[in-house]
């Protein structure tokens, strides 16, 4: 999750006030503030605030003093009008000056004499509150904060590390998958095997009533089938020896998490009409390719795919440690979260996974795959993730651990070079879309990672199945259309 998880929650109904954090610098004498705080949730609080009607006369007064020192009427000079006549003449602008006084000033002294840590803003009603002419001024409202834990021992652990050691086979298969986006998919007059693509209409139903239909869909025959909401096991063994015009029928699974919260673990029946077979056809990898690759050689083109094997054999290693890292010291995370909370980080964090695969040079299928895993198991994986967020913040915080410029920069490099375009376009393009706030908070939780693991013992064990691609992903959901047209385009513009 991002480090300044704040600006993902701003969206709302109402105005926010921001409260800042505790041990600001104090520049107003302090307010006789009454304060009331109970807990009503998950990391939640209620808050009610009194300000008395001593500190509103003197604030008003303020307020008055500073708007004569500055405004000029008709004959009256600046810092000459009567305090009376500008009272009348701008009570509207006085009055939004001292509420908006009252409320930044008492909610920072809240927020320091109560040590509150807020998640976000306090969602406050401001048009609707009014200062009164005379006697106190009450307000309240209702606040998520982080929650309260002590931060684990995580010297000492063992964690297992996966290890594999490349082969002239896994490059040669790696080149064969890249070749690939090169290829051409021609019609096969045959049997589907393994591998294969098919055209096809599917048609979704549940209890007897069609849900969804999608037409002329092109799937590779893999062992998983998954969408955003559900996934299909041993997909490529149901199509096998299929051909054209023949219909295939099964059953399916809904997500526990899909969007649609009626269709939830829910069995849908699909019906899958062939229409077409096709194959994939490599291209001849000649100087014409090589050149159009930007290498000179083959020889060269096996060392950048090489490279780029390392790196997502360096992601899977880090992967799993920080997997193993967090689940341990996340064990004794048994405090809960707001629902609101989550719902609100599930993008975030499915951006944030995106932009992992990406620095490590993950394919567009692969990086679909995973992110329709994380879509069926939004909130569950958003959950953890938020609670992994606060245990490394608070690590960060303690050891002063940060993310810096230079870091940012040489991240957005590496991903500039694997992504053929330059690093200032890029960086425009990250701080266009936020994501560079992202790459900031993953930085920084890397290196608390990494910190973490400089305590602990490694235990190496082999890295399987490194190489396998069993899954095709398409990138729709069976129970709702929302987010389809978003999603198809967030992942061509992330590719």
């Amino acid at each position: 999750m991002a480090e300044n998880e704040s600006q993902d929650l701003e969206e709302s109904g109402t105005e926010q006030v921001a409260v800042a954090e505790p041990g600001a610098e104090e520049s107003q004498e302090r307010l006789d503030l009454k304060v009331d705080i109970k807990d009503v949730g998950p990391c939640k609080k209620h808050v009610f605030v009194t300000i008395s009607e001593s500190d509103i006369k003197l604030l008003r007064d303020d307020t008055i003093a500073e708007l004569s020192k500055e405004t000029a009427v008709p004959g009256f000079r600046a810092g000459k009008v009567p305090e009376r006549l500008l009272a009348k003449k701008f009570r509207k602008e006085i009055s939004d000056q001292l509420k908006q006084k009252l409320l930044m000033q008492s909610l920072e002294q809240v927020s320091e004499e109560n040590d509150l840590d807020p998640i976000n803003e306090p969602e406050l009603d401001v048009e609707n509150l009014e200062v009164p002419e005379s006697g106190d001024f009450d307000y309240e409202f209702e606040i998520e904060v982080r929650p309260v834990f002590d931060v684990p021992d995580y010297a000492g652990m063992t964690i297992e590390r996966s290890v594999k050691e490349l082969t002239e086979d896994d490059v040669t298969q790696a080149r064969e998958r890249y070749l690939a986006q090169f290829g051409q998919v021609v019609p096969y007059d045959g049997k589907a095997e393994p591998g294969d693509y098919v055209v096809c209409d599917i048609e979704f139903t549940h209890n007897g009533e069609v849900i969804r239909e999608m037409e002329e869909v092109t799937l590779r025959l893999r062992s998983t089938l998954r969408f955003h909401d559900a996934e299909v096991t041993g997909f490529d063994e149901l199509i096998a020896g299929a051909t054209e015009g023949d219909v295939k029928e099964f059953d399916l699974k809904i997500s526990r998490e899909a969007t649609d919260f009626d269709m939830r673990d829910e069995t849908v029946h699909v019906k899958l009409t062939v229409l077409d077979i096709k194959r994939l056809e490599l291209p001849e990898l000649d100087d014409a390719l090589l050149e159009r690759i930007g290498v000179n050689t083959v020889e060269e083109l096996n060392e950048l795919l090489k490279s780029s094997l390392e790196r997502q054999i360096a992601y899977e290693q880090r992967q799993s440690t920080r997997e193993q890292v967090l689940e341990k010291i996340t064990e004794a995370a048994s405090w809960d979260l707001p629902e609101g909370l989550v719902r609100k980080h599930v993008d975030n964090a499915l951006r944030r996974e995106i932009l992992e695969m990406q620095q490590a040079g993950f394919s567009r299928q692969q990086i679909m795959a995973r992110e329709n895993k994380i879509r069926q198991e939004s909130v569950s994986t958003t959950e953890q993730a938020l609670k992994e967020h606060f245990v490394l913040d608070k690590i960060a915080s303690e050891q002063n651990i940060e993310c810096t410029a230079d870091d940012i920069s040489s991240e957005i490099a590496n991903m500039a070079m694997q992504q053929g375009e330059s690093p200032r376009k890029l960086r425009a393009k990250m701080i266009k879309n936020g994501m560079i706030e992202n790459l900031e908070a993953q930085i920084r939780e890397r290196n608390v990672v990494d910190f973490i693991l400089s305590k602990v013992s490694f235990k190496d064990v082999p890295l399987e199945d490194f190489m396998e691609e069993s899954i095709e992903s398409i990138n729709r959901s069976i129970t709702s259309s929302i987010n389809d047209s978003d999603a198809s385009e967030e992942s061509e513009q992330e590719d």
